[in-house]
């Protein structure tokens, strides 16, 4: 009678599952005959540029716990999916891998007509380096066109810091600011290397064009961004006020949404005739 699946051979049947899907001919290897479907282990080894004996040994569960450099180079060799690789990343170590940073110009129609539906609260999506990606019509009204927009001049901190407009439009903007580049500064830690180095020429930027980024950036505070209320001075809305929230977005670990409820009943009815005049 079986025993209760370990974590070791949990991820050694994974690690065989995968590999048993694999062409060996399509990616260079000898067509000769094999006993099973799939890649050799040594194969494997070979793609992941690993010892042979070091795979044997994560199939068999022997050999202690893998880093995550092994469990990435692992990842690439099978050709795993950001989901099959997360999954691997728990079974090896109990966690999930650090985000993979990318560019990113857009999201998918799906995760637009959530955005769409959460109308005529403002909501948008943005990436670890906090450039705006996507945004619904209540977005549009409440912080500017963002489709209007060259992509450069889209992202949160050169809003803030760069844009006279935004610093008249924030109640207490010094205390805005001071909390956008401590919660900033978390994102792209919490991001890793690939994250890092695509900041670094944004926070160059700042720092040359805003001695108050400059002075922030280098105090070197953290923050949270999670939950809290923004309050605007609106051209068309007047005085509102906004609780807002911050999720991650399922299987993109390299964007997050922002949503901003209005505190107010006429802010929303006035929103709402607002979004209902730009459609016409």
């Amino acid at each position: 009678m079986n025993g209760p699946l370990t974590t070791e051979n949990r991820l050694g049947a994974y690690l065989r599952d995968r590999r048993a899907r694999l062409d060996p001919i399509a990616l260079g290897f000898a067509s000769a005959r094999r006993r099973t479907p799939g890649l050799r282990r040594e194969e494997v080894a070979q793609r992941a540029h690993i010892s042979a004996t070091w795979y044997t040994w994560l199939e068999q569960g022997r050999g202690g716990a893998p880093s995550a450099d092994v469990l990435d180079r692992i990842a690439r060799a099978l050709m795993l999916t950001d989901v099959e690789r997360e999954h691997l990343f728990l079974l090896g170590l109990g966690r999930a891998p650090e985000p993979r940073y990318r560019e990113t110009l857009d999201v998918s129609p799906r995760l637009q007509r959530v955005l769409d539906a959460l109308d005529p609260s403002p909501a948008m999506i943005k990436t670890l380096t906090w450039d705006v990606v996507a945004w619904n019509r209540a977005a549009a009204v409440v912080f500017g066109d963002y489709g209007a927009a060259a992509p450069e001049d889209r992202n949160i901190l050169r809003r803030i810091f760069c844009h006279p407009r935004s610093r008249a439009a924030n109640f207490d903007w010094e205390a805005v600011a001071r909390f956008v580049v401590a919660a900033f500064r978390v994102d792209v830690a919490r991001a890793g290397a690939g994250a890092e180095a695509a900041a670094a020429a944004l926070v160059e930027e700042l720092s040359r064009s805003s001695p108050d980024f400059a002075a922030l950036w280098a105090s070197n505070d953290v923050g949270d961004h999670h939950n809290g209320v923004k309050r605007l001075r609106h051209p068309l809305l007047g005085e509102v006020a906004f609780e807002y929230s911050a999720f991650a977005v399922d299987g993109r670990p390299d964007l997050g949404m922002i949503v901003y409820n209005p505190m107010q009943v006429e802010t929303v009815e006035r929103l709402g005739a607002l979004i209902a005049d730009a459609k016409r």
